[in-house]
């Protein structure tokens, strides 16, 4: 019985630590994701002037970019683009929206960070006003629209026709005031792990 406990101590304790892990990943992608832009430069925050140098660029009509819009949601979020392509000019202005529901009966944080394809076309797809951004805050069953405002540079590669958006949502789990609202007191986590360890003695008594 002994034997048995200590297995069933130290199964539990792995499935703490891997969880543990998984959280801790989500929050990690979102400080890596604004060092890579730093790095390669990529437009990571919508600013004025990304939005006036836009408004004063020439449209190039002889050129037409499809951009492709994928979502991906981790957790039980429910993320979409509300269409699935937009035909654009280079140097015009498009907007896209986007719908995050939080399927969660609390209230979460979340981060959405955008990846594209082909990759080179990172550096010429500005964003001007984007949801991204920022963490956001979604209330229990609440759902919203986010809007995406883009221009794609004049300057993209004659080569490079089509460009795909993908987002994924992070769920960042909840806000701190909720976790202190639901934090088992020591009693009540005492009961929890006794009631995991006995479970695992009961099943094997």
């Amino acid at each position: 019985m002994a034997g048995m406990r200590r297995l069933n101590v130290r199964t539990f304790s792995k499935l703490l630590l891997l969880v543990a892990v998984m959280f801790g990943f989500g929050y990690a992608m979102v400080p890596f994701y604004r060092a890579f832009c730093d790095l390669v430069g990529i437009n990571q925050l919508g600013d004025r002037t990304t939005e006036i140098s836009a408004r004063n660029s020439q449209v190039d009509e002889s050129r037409t970019i499809t951009v492709e819009f994928d979502a991906n949601a981790q957790g039980p979020l429910r993320f979409k683009p509300a269409k699935s392509s937009l035909t654009v000019h280079p140097g015009e202005i498009a907007t896209i929206e986007y719908e995050v529901a939080n399927q969660q009966p609390h209230e979460v944080r979340a981060q959405a960070i955008p990846s594209y394809a082909p990759a080179q076309a990172a550096s010429y797809f500005k964003k001007i006003e984007c949801f991204c951004f920022t963490q956001q805050t979604l209330r229990a069953g609440e759902a919203k629209e986010f809007p995406v405002v883009f221009v794609v540079d004049t300057k993209l590669p004659k080569d490079v026709n089509t460009i795909t958006l993908s987002y994924t949502f992070f769920d960042l789990g909840k806000n701190d005031a909720n976790q202190r609202a639901d934090a088992p007191t020591g009693a009540q986590a005492g009961e929890v792990t006794g009631a995991a360890i006995g479970g695992g003695k009961g099943g094997n008594g």
